[in-house]
């Protein structure tokens, strides 16, 4: 491997971050449909955060880690994404195949239709638009195992509510991200049975946002580093530029 080969391996290495905020039985991510990418997560004293931008579309995509079926019970912003309730893990949610993926693109509005999710001020966020703005910034999933064997099973539904996300309540929340309500996008989903094993969660999954102006001012991501931290010059020495390999 030569020199600038060996560079951006170790560029590439030291640049790399986590995709997913990753629970035992799920992985929790955010894709941004406008830049066409996958946000990376960044940690700070033990929570997940992405970066959004404002006005651009996202989708939330969950993985089935585990072997077995699950429930997920969605809420963005404490706003379960199927129902519009205030978030609850007794909430109806997505079912998930063991193994398999979803992209939930936003509220949902019936079975063919969602509202797309996209970063907005706090003030044109959906939670905020309906007077319910103390949750604003929080993804969270509230994951359920399935009953068996399950005689009854109630309905429990392939759109989704969330579980217990920590308020996150900050002293400058005016100026917070949040999620707004936007055009609608045809997205198919259906009902399905599934009785869950208990009525506790088996898991809770969380992940905060906001702009990366504003994670920057909490320390939770770095300001502009000098790229990529090559050695700089002596003080007081002005140096001729040579542009040789001698």
């Amino acid at each position: 491997m030569n020199k600038l080969k060996m560079l951006g391996a170790i560029l590439a290495v030291a640049l790399s971050t986590q995709a997913c905020a990753t629970g035992g039985l799920v992985d929790l991510g955010v894709y941004d449909r406008a830049e066409g990418r996958r946000l990376p997560v960044h940690w700070h004293h033990g929570r997940a955060y992405v970066a959004g931008k404002p006005g651009n579309e996202y989708r939330v995509t969950l993985r089935n880690r585990s072997g077995e079926p699950l429930l997920a019970v969605v809420s963005v912003d404490g706003v379960n994404v199927i129902t519009g309730e205030s978030a609850d893990p007794r909430q109806s949610g997505y079912v998930l195949a063991p193994g398999r993926s979803v992209d939930i693109l936003g509220w949902r509005k019936s079975l063919s239709q969602t509202a797309a999710f996209y970063f907005a001020e706090l003030a044109d966020s959906y939670a905020a638009r309906t007077g319910r703005p103390d949750n604003v910034g929080v993804i969270g999933v509230a994951l359920f195992r399935k009953k068996h064997p399950r005689p009854r099973p109630p309905a429990a539904f392939g759109p989704a509510q969330e579980s217990a996300a920590p308020a996150s309540r900050a002293a400058d929340a005016e100026n917070k991200l949040g999620t707004g309500h936007g055009r609608r996008e045809h997205s198919q989903a259906y009902y399905v049975q599934f009785e869950r094993a208990s009525s506790n969660p088996a898991e809770t999954v969380t992940l905060y946002y906001d702009s990366r102006r504003k994670l920057v001012a909490r320390g939770v991501l770095r300001g502009p580093q000098p790229f990529p931290g090559f050695v700089p010059d002596p003080p007081g020495v002005t140096l001729p530029w040579h542009g040789g390999h001698g």
